[in-house]
């Protein structure tokens, strides 16, 4: 059995930087020869000299991380925020030797604001392999914590390259892309850290690590596949991996997962993230101004710090990072993202907007093969399509393989309509700003204008400035089916002067899961349950994108839950809310 105390000290990772270096350097020197120059700056001088991987789960050490400002102190910025703008916003620099540094005021950012903390080193770690089982020993506190993984091991000596899957061992990816190229599959079994709906302080990570109760699950098993991976350093006498090259997948909030963790750890080759929707390659500020997406109010508060929703709503634009920012940190190691647009709640147009301002990174960097993404419909949720195979396997065979000569450059999608250059022409200027504004036009009526029917309450405004807002009666809610008679709607006449794409907003107080939806319909159509609407304190929310005409039209809202709060509606043809 092999036992390791703190990894940085291990002699062995010396050995192995060396290897690593050589290998980067001299791969991506041929990998890169023959492709377009994407660079406009010294980098493109460089590319030859970007690693592929690195040696450490994080090669940067920073003696102090950025000023991390509570939610008050924090401004507004309303487009995607730049990855090459230091946190202090003392400047911005494109230059490679300089991305280190910024990825780890990324990392520092998304771990304060969004996941906590990824749990340091453990005292020590003990591995061994045996009858295709691996088993670490992960020791903290005096307490032991124990992942075990079954790997499927091709024939040979090896070494091979692996995959680690989350769940089984090539995640919901077809197992044959792996076997039939001699990869090896590592199953990671991530209840064995934190359960999928954790329950706070009584993980199996909490033993360890007791006063890390607040942290989401994306830190805690991002962690878990570290400490995996550990495992794979310490047992490479019985177990024969390519250490050099490591990929990790998984889908749904397994493919969140495997972005996360190929995020906060440089040992990983390859990423491939299978339809991660909201809280993964989707932006958060992106999906706030879609209709019902997963946006930051309503994803699982067990997979992220509660403190976290201290940005939902329109709070959202005080983040000051977002997920392309959280994809560049796999930068320069090679990503793949892959979407299904079927799933209306995974947010894949917000997704591709995400993964356009993402790849900006790796073309600036001159290695835009390095990332790729796929949004691909017709097919069930994490089952690859055949169309999508060959863009896998691409990615597999060059970053996995070394085949330099295969064609990684993938942008498959079909949001042609989609201006997602507005999100991210700023980066290099001294203003955020989206560009639309100017010409928007917008309708906003107060609730109360409406026709209000009688099982809704009258509140007024502590302040009377405000006037009003309405709730539901208690006990008047209708969770199976929208109210059958007026007394439970709110019938709201509009008049457009223009025909053309309206996002329909709401300012509500939605203060908890049970008091965060209500029922809506345009004109004729049906009713849409609008679930997950949750808040801090009154803000605007995106409720819908509808394509109306110019005329008299009429919004219904009906009563679902009583503690639902409604001030004001507004339709516009600019996609962010009133302010």
């Amino acid at each position: 059995m092999n036992h390791l105390h703190r990894i940085s000290d291990w002699n062995g990772l010396n050995i192995r930087n060396l290897a690593v270096t050589y290998m980067a350097v001299s791969a991506t020197f041929v990998l890169s020869s023959g492709d377009p120059v994407d660079a406009l700056n010294s980098n493109e001088k460089k590319e030859h000299s970007i690693p592929l991987v690195y040696a450490d789960e994080n090669h940067y050490e920073h003696a102090s991380g950025p000023e991390l400002l509570p939610l008050n102190e924090l401004p507004k910025v309303f487009p995607l925020t730049d990855p090459f703008e230091w946190s202090d916003a003392s400047g911005r620099s494109t230059q490679f030797e300089d991305w280190a540094r910024r990825r780890a005021e990324i990392q520092a950012e998304i771990e304060h604001y969004e996941i906590g903390p990824k749990p340091d080193l453990p005292d020590s770690i003990t591995a061994s392999f045996n009858d295709g089982l691996l088993t670490v020993h992960i020791n903290e506190n005096g307490e032991t914590l124990t992942l075990t993984s079954r790997i499927s091991l091709p024939e040979g000596p090896g070494p091979f390259p692996a995959v680690i899957g989350i769940g089984r061992g090539s995640g919901s990816l077809p197992s044959d892309i792996f076997s039939e190229r001699n990869i090896a599959q590592v199953a990671f079994n991530f209840s064995q850290v934190m359960a999928h709906t954790q329950t706070r302080g009584e993980e199996p990570i909490n033993i360890l690590y007791p006063d890390l109760t607040h942290i989401g699950a994306y830190s805690a098993w991002s962690w878990g596949v570290s400490r995996l991976i550990d495992g794979l350093e310490l047992t490479q006498d019985q177990l024969p991996i390519d250490l050099n090259r490591l990929a990790v997948t998984g889908c749904s909030f397994a493919g969140k997962m495997a972005l996360f963790a190929g995020a906060f750890d440089e040992r990983i080759a390859l990423t491939i993230a299978q339809e991660p929707g909201g809280g993964g390659a989707a932006a958060w500020r992106v999906s706030e101004t879609m209709g019902n997406v997963e946006k930051l109010g309503a994803t699982s508060r067990a997979w992220f710090m509660e403190s976290m929703f201290q940005f939902s709503g329109s709070n959202v634009w005080k983040l000051p990072m977002d997920h392309h920012e959280l994809m560049s940190m796999v930068a320069p190691r090679a990503l793949l993202v892959l979407g299904n647009p079927d799933y209306q709640w995974l947010a894949d147009e917000s997704g591709y907007v995400s993964c356009r301002a993402a790849h900006e990174v790796w073309k600036t960097f001159g290695i835009g093969d390095r990332f790729g993404f796929s949004f691909v419909a017709d097919h069930p949720h994490c089952r690859l399509p055949e169309v999508q195979r060959p863009e896998v396997e691409a990615f597999v065979d060059k970053f996995l393989l070394g085949k330099t000569d295969v064609d990684t450059h993938v942008e498959t999608h079909p949001f042609s309509d989609t201006d997602y250059k507005r999100w991210y022409q700023w980066w290099g200027t001294s203003k955020p700003a989206l560009t639309g504004s100017d010409n928007a036009y917008t309708v906003t009526i107060e609730a109360e204008d409406g026709v209000v029917g009688s099982n809704w309450n009258r509140m007024e405004f502590a302040d009377s400035v405000e006037g009003q807002y309405l709730t539901p009666k208690i006990g008047s809610e209708n969770i199976q089916t929208a109210p059958s008679s007026q007394e439970g709607l709110i019938v709201i006449p509009i008049e457009l002067k223009r025909s053309a794409k309206f996002t329909l907003f709401a300012r509500l107080n939605c203060p908890s899961a049970d008091d965060d939806s209500c029922w809506l319909k345009i004109d004729d159509a049906d009713y849409k349950m609008k679930n997950g609407l949750g808040t801090s304190g009154w803000q605007w929310i995106t409720l819908d994108s509808l394509e109306l005409k110019a005329g008299t039209h009429t919004l219904t809202v009906g009563s679902r839950e009583d503690g639902f709060q409604i001030d004001k509606i507004s339709l516009s043809t600019f996609f962010l809310p009133p302010m």
